[in-house]
């Protein structure tokens, strides 16, 4: 039995500045960036260099009596925080998928089904809208139809909620002990993809329980116990505009658009620990909790204005709706300021990559990619400036200019 061996990767460096509140981060998650009228707004923005965001993978392909083994190791050097040269690397992938084009099993860590990367971009935040989640999961994936693609997978559950206290996770303590998140049931996840002639319709949709369980821990009694269904849909189309007109190229219209509860993890950009709420430890409020209803949409076009020189530009719009009792959590704490009701992100840039060839439309960007990129990001806060109080104003705003070297191999 013999395997094909492939090594790659690229290696990469970016630089960015920013020009209003201080963030000091190279992938700044559109919910955290700083709000006007706060510290790191007073001190202005800042410039930073990274190349720890460069990745490494091993792939193998090996002929079976059951179709081809695949497996994939893939790793970066982004594990650590983002500070100067503190590059810690981190497992991103490690997944085997054995089958044939009709049917196939993965079994690993792998990208989530729900996964989506609508537009090309340098940054390497999770821009909003965006889901970039790598988890253990067991999937199938069958051809159904010519062009159409169907996809089932069972992926570790995390359940995430933020408190009156703070962000309440399965992994973190509460109050100095156990924790109240609990997961008992895998998340299911549902994929059907059409492809044809630079077409593409995608659906998909995911299902998964979330549970707080006081008891054990430093949660004052009474003992709460409570499990929520967390459901979601989304959908996207990139269209080929030479479907239109051959002078537009390689040229493509996107658009997505999202609906669900309990959905926050899988959306880290817009929301950090908000699949739920809940009223716990809120004097004088009855127990709840609560998935949090969130919803949103992006428009993307990929513009070549050669084959070797392109942009992109998008705008994404998110909301997320919360429970009245929000409204309660200590004004200008981390819970209160985590609650953007509101957000936007708009994103335009200029990439050359000198060895790009375009043929019948599809796209070989080479091995080398140089770029400039412009990110506008605002985000309005639930219950406004009443809910941030001394932390800052109601709002923040994030403008942040980058440039960026990839070499691949």
């Amino acid at each position: 039995m013999q395997s094909e061996v492939r090594i790659y990767g690229f290696a990469k460096v970016s630089a960015h500045r920013d020009f209003n509140g201080r963030n000091q981060t190279d992938a700044p998650a559109p919910s955290g960036i700083p709000l006007a009228n706060s510290p790191n707004s007073a001190q202005g923005g800042d410039f930073g260099m990274t190349a720890r965001f460069s990745r490494i993978g091993l792939d193998t392909r090996t002929l079976t009596s059951f179709g081809t083994l695949e497996t994939r190791i893939e790793g970066d050097f982004g594990g650590g925080a983002p500070v100067s040269n503190n590059a810690v690397f981190r497992l991103r992938q490690a997944w085997a998928e054995l089958g044939t084009d009709a049917f196939r099993v993965l079994f690993g860590q792998a990208n989530s089904l729900w996964n989506e990367g609508m537009y090309e971009t340098l940054i390497d935040a999770t821009n909003l809208n965006q889901s970039f989640v790598r988890q253990p999961q067991l999937r199938v994936i069958a051809t159904l139809a010519p062009g159409l693609t169907g996809q089932v997978s069972l992926e570790t559950p995390d359940t995430q909620y933020t408190a009156d206290a703070g962000v309440v996770t399965t992994g973190g303590g509460f109050n100095g002990g156990l924790s109240p998140a609990f997961t008992s049931l895998p998340d299911l996840l549902a994929r059907l993809t059409y492809r044809t002639d630079g077409l593409e319709i995608d659906v998909r949709g995911l299902l998964r329980q979330l549970s707080i369980r006081t008891a054990g821990t430093t949660a004052a009694p009474p003992a709460f116990s409570d499990n929520e269904l967390g459901w979601g849909v989304a959908g996207h189309v990139r269209f080929p505009m030479r479907w239109l007109s051959n002078g537009f190229g390689a040229d493509q219209l996107i658009g997505m658009a999202y609906y669900g509860e309990g959905i926050g993890r899988y959306f880290a950009g817009n929301s950090g620990g908000q699949d739920a709420l809940t009223s716990l430890g809120l004097l004088g409020a009855s127990l709840s909790f609560d998935p949090l209803l969130t919803y949103g949409a992006t428009v993307a076009y990929r513009r070549f204005w050669t084959e070797q020189l392109r942009s992109n530009f998008a705008y994404s719009y998110a909301r997320q709706d919360y429970p009245t009792y929000a409204l309660a959590f200590t004004p200008g704490s981390p819970s209160a300021t985590s609650l953007n009701g509101e957000m936007q992100q708009a994103i335009v840039n200029l990439i050359w990559s000198p060895f790009a060839q375009i043929s019948g439309g599809t796209v070989n960007t080479g091995w080398l990619d140089v770029g400039l990129e412009y990110v506008y990001t605002r985000r309005d806060v639930f219950g406004g400036a009443p809910a941030t109080a001394a932390a800052g104003a109601g709002y923040g705003v994030a403008n942040r200019i980058l440039a960026a070297g990839i070499g691949r191999f």
